[in-house]
């Protein structure tokens, strides 16, 4: 059996290999009527309307033209669920498997018209997330043992799905947004007066307020780290992690520097964990995964993501044969 006739296996509603990340007012569904409404605007598919018999019916197969990681099959799933509940999909893959160039992993069978009007946002959807995903995935695999996270530095509304495709592609979640956890920036510590200041005004807070939750602090220097260290050595205090922000320093050959980092990984010794940021490649990541770090965040995850190329295609003999003339299948 070739790898484009995999069996294919119903797929239940809800149920997910990775589950979305917890948003107390995300509305995941309003994002997904959002994204539908935005292409139908005022009048609905006019193309469809003029072209396909209300009652035509048709099969349509979701075909990889790159290798990758595959993400946003559940969403994808909800999307024609949203635009015609008869619709049936089946996938032979699941989010977060690796799919190579040429598979057809999944289909979608029911209304002709319906199919075509929920094709873009369901492709849409999934070529972002699983381009997160493919990224996250080879971080991930080169940072060992640290783990990957990506940033708030997501695309505006999307905030869930992409964090969501981080997850699938085997990374965690950094915090979902300035409601979660408490993160000492660069910005709150000149406000503050001194790294001291922001951290005491943080715990006060925190007391004042009966609220735990993680707090972290972003440093910039090895005087920094020490005043953190210092602070914590005297007081009792809600600090869990400490950023290194830019400790790590390229160099002229494409190379890095991390002694810095690892100093300063030595300095705190285990107290807390500790989170390496700045300067970050997939070809750079396994260097500073071996310093010691317990975490290492990439904005580029989410904000400088290429989307991985699926197609949804009713002839797919024809799109096989396009693709293999163009070197996409």
């Amino acid at each position: 059996m070739s790898a484009a006739e995999t069996k294919l296996t119903p797929m239940k509603l809800g149920s997910l290999t990775v589950k979305p990340p917890s948003h107390p007012t995300y509305d995941l569904k309003g994002i997904i009527k959002l994204a539908l409404t935005e292409d139908a605007g005022n009048r609905g598919d006019v193309t469809c309307m003029a072209v396909i018999p209300t009652d035509m019916e048709v099969e349509a197969h979701f075909l990889a033209k790159e290798d990758g990681v595959v993400a946003g099959i559940a969403l994808a799933e909800m999307v024609f669920h949203e635009v015609d509940p008869s619709l049936k999909v089946e996938w032979s893959q699941a989010d977060g498997d690796y799919v190579c160039k040429g598979l057809q992993f999944g289909k979608v069978t029911g209304r002709a018209y319906s199919v075509v009007v929920a094709e873009r946002v369901v492709l849409n959807f999934m070529q972002r997330m699983s381009g997160i995903a493919t990224l996250t995935k080879a971080m991930a695999d080169a940072a060992r043992p640290a783990c990957i996270l990506e940033t708030r530095k997501t695309a505006p509304g999307l905030r869930l799905v992409d964090k969501w495709a981080v997850l699938i592609g085997g990374g965690k979640n950094h915090r979902m947004g300035l409601f979660d956890m408490v993160m000492i920036k660069d910005n709150h510590i000149s406000i503050a007066g001194g790294v001291t200041n922001a951290i005491r005004s943080v715990d006060m807070y925190l007391n004042q307020q009966n609220l735990k939750m993680e707090v972290e602090v972003e440093t910039r220097t090895l005087d920094e780290v020490k005043e953190v260290l210092n602070y914590a050595s005297q007081t009792e205090t809600s600090v869990t992690r400490i950023m290194l922000d830019n400790m790590v320093v390229p160099l002229t050959n494409g190379d890095v520097d991390v002694s810095m980092l690892q100093e300063a990984v030595k300095l705190i010794d285990g107290k807390f964990e500790t989170e390496a940021s700045g300067n970050l490649t997939l070809e750079t990541v396994h260097k500073i995964g071996q310093t010691g770090v317990t975490y290492i965040s990439s904005g580029a995850l989410t904000h400088s993501v290429r989307a991985l190329d699926i197609s949804l295609k009713i002839d797919t003999e024809l799109a096989l044969q396009v693709g293999r003339r163009t070197k996409r299948a």
